[in-house]
Parts: structure tokens; C-alpha cells; sequence
């Protein structure tokens, strides 16, 4: 059975998950359990949805430094209403969505209006975000609103004694919808074109300029999600929450196999990813004699062969796609005809390529 080269890396991420999944059932008494499994998805909730936000931005060619400082502004501004002023949780999550769906909008206009760099127009957003935290309070802020701890003690039984939190059904509906969106609609396959070549984007007639700002305000939008539900596992509001979480959300994509120059992934290889690192976590943990930063490391290193995956993926197929040498001769125009044809062979070029793959 052949093996389309481009979601290799997805493969290769799912068959590590499964080993270090079997690794750990063999090592360790009690790892080999559905709740072990289930417990992954609990502790990483947050982190795939901030993860799914990321993939689409990776998707379309850019970057987005500024997720983890707006996980953080959404646990201040939903700690400090909710224990300061009083507010319900039916009025302050929807606002910290729209907070975060329209800081999202500044990245996006910032970075294709005035042509900033997604780096540094991300890494501003992050420093700002991270410094409004601390303008609503220096020290952490605890919930013991009665509506937000019921929420974080709650559990959906699935069978067998085995349960979920809410976050989970939240983080799963989010990846259901994220997957749709990618995969099965005209804003997706324009996100694809768009990281797969800009300038073909745009000769099909493609809305690049409102799909780039659109991915931000997705990204903006899946952190403060993401905000949210760090609100129901930790229970409090801190500046220094999430701190990091922006290199684990891009991790996680890159290894769960999308391009970092766009064009190439899935919704379900970053979710993949996050449980992969999620898993060699929980090895750490249930060994209980490694430190903590060893899952650092490890991510390191696996982080550096995916992209090293991804290059040599990227030459061999840019040298199985050219024809060898003296098999074809192109045929002699003149330079204005040279000229009239470009656009037309990269647009026909740009249709005959999936939207997605």
C-alpha cells in the first residue's frame, strides 16, 4: 500500500504514540487502563484546543507567539470578574471569547495590513498581553464561584467506572468543528492554497487578505477557548499561567505533521501530537525518579527530527518531481509568450494540486 509522503509524519507521530502508549503498559503496574488514556485528555484539553487555533495559522504560512499570554489575560479578566465583581459565568465567557477573538483580529490586521512580519507582530502581542495581566492583578487570583468549581469537579461517566471532565466534550466538539472547517469548506481549502502558494492564491481569485486575518481571529479565539478551560482546571487567574504553552502548541503541530512553511497537515495530527506529548509526561510521572524536564528534552529532540522529516520529505519529492535530464525539451516562444502563459500554467498548476492532503 503506498504511503502519500506528506502525511508521513502524521503516521510516524501515531505509531510513537502507540509505542510509548505499549512501552508504559509494559513498564509500569496500572498505566494500561482506559483512564490512564482518558486522564490525557483531561490534562491537555486546553492545550489541544489552543493547538487546533495554532494549526490553522501554521496552515497558512504564519506564526502565533502571542497563544500562551492570551490563555493567561483570558484566566485575569475571568478570575477578576467573576471573584471581584461578581459577574456570571454566562456573561464572562463570552466576553473573554470576544476578547480574545478580537485581539486575534489586531495580529491579523497588523500582520497583513502594515505588513509586519507574523514573528514579530505575534511576539509584541504576546509582551502586551502578558502585561495587561499584570496590570489587573500581580498575584494570583482564586474562583471559588460555586458554578466554575462545580464545572472543574464534574465528571461524564463513559463506562466501566472511566470518566471525562467537560472540558474534554468541549476540546472534542472544538476538534469536530475544526476538522469540518479545515477539511470540508471553502475557507479551509483557502487556507491551504494560501500556505501552499500565495501567489497562485491570489490568481485563482481566492480572498487571501481576509482569510489571513480570519486565521488570527481563529487562533485568538481557540486561546481564549483555551483560557477558559484552564479557568475550570486550575481554578484561579495568574500572569504567569500558560507560560510556555505558545512552544508546546507549536510542537505539538510540527510533530503531529503540518508544514512549518504551510500548505501541508492535519487537524488531527496536532491533536495527536499533544497526546504524544501528553504520554511521555505520564511516563515521567509514573516512573517517578526523572525529573520533570526530561519531557523538555525528549520534545526537543523529537521536535528537531520531524523537521528534519519534513526537509528531507520536501527534497525528495522536489526531486521526484523534476524530469530527468534530456528526457524532455521545452519547446521555443518568444518572451511575450513566456509572459502570457506563466499566469495560466500557475493557476492550472494551482487546480491540479489538492486543496488539501
Amino acid at each position: 500500500m503506498k504511503v502519500n509522503p506528506r502525511r508521513l509524519p502524521f503516521y510516524v507521530t501515531l505509531f510513537l504514540f502507540v509505542l510509548l502508549f505499549g512501552f508504559g503498559s509494559v513498564r509500569y503496574t496500572g498505566f494500561f487502563s482506559v483512564q490512564v488514556f482518558l486522564n490525557l485528555l483531561i490534562d491537555n484539553a486546553f492545550l489541544i484546543v489552543v493547538a487546533i487555533g495554532m494549526t490553522f495559522v501554521i496552515l497558512s504560512g504564519g506564526i502565533d507567539l502571542s497563544v500562551g499570554a492570551v490563555v493567561a489575560l483570558t484566566t485575569m479578566i475571568s478570575a477578576a470578574l467573576v471573584e471581584h465583581h461578581g459577574w456570571s459565568i454566562g456573561v464572562v465567557v463570552p466576553l473573554v471569547l470576544a476578547i480574545g477573538a478580537l485581539f486575534g483580529l489586531m495580529m491579523g490586521v497588523l500582520i497583513q495590513v502594515f505588513q509586519i512580519q507574523p514573528f514579530i507582530a505575534t511576539l509584541g502581542g504576546m509582551f502586551l498581553a502578558r502585561g495587561l495581566c499584570y496590570l489587573i492583578s500581580i498575584d494570583s487570583i482564586s474562583i471559588t464561584d460555586p458554578v466554575y468549581t462545580a464545572l472543574s469537579q464534574h465528571k461524564i461517566f463513559v463506562g466501566g467506572g472511566n470518566y471525562v471532565s467537560p472540558s474534554v466534550v468541549i476540546a472534542l466538539a472544538v476538534f469536530a468543528a475544526a476538522a469540518w472547517l479545515a477539511h470540508c469548506s471553502r475557507f479551509g481549502r483557502t487556507v491551504y492554497a494560501l500556505g501552499g502558494n500565495e501567489r497562485s492564491a491570489l490568481l485563482m481569485g481566492l480572498p487571501v487578505a481576509r482569510t489571513r486575518v480570519l486565521v488570527y481571529v481563529l487562533s485568538g479565539l481557540c486561546s481564549a477557548l483555551g483560557g477558559v478551560l484552564v479557568t475550570f482546571y486550575m481554578l484561579s487567574g495568574y500572569g504567569l499561567h500558560a507560560q510556555g504553552m505558545e512552544l508546546d502548541a507549536i510542537a505539538a503541530t510540527v510533530v503531529g505533521g503540518t508544514l512549518l512553511t504551510g500548505g501541508v497537515g492535519l487537524i488531527s495530527g496536532s491533536v495527536v501530537g499533544v497526546l504524544l506529548l501528553g504520554v511521555i509526561q505520564s511516563l515521567i510521572t509514573f516512573d517517578g525518579t526523572l525529573s520533570s524536564w526530561w519531557a523538555r528534552i525528549a520534545i526537543g529532540v523529537l521536535l528537531c527530527l520531524f523537521c528534519l522529516m519534513q526537509r528531507f520529505l520536501g527534497r525528495t519529492q522536489r526531486g521526484a518531481s523534476l524530469p530527468p535530464p534530456g528526457t524532455h525539451k521545452p519547446a521555443q516562444r518568444s518572451d511575450a509568450g513566456a509572459k502570457d502563459a506563466a499566469p495560466s500554467a500557475l493557476i492550472m498548476q494551482s487546480h491540479a494540486l489538492p486543496p488539501f492532503n
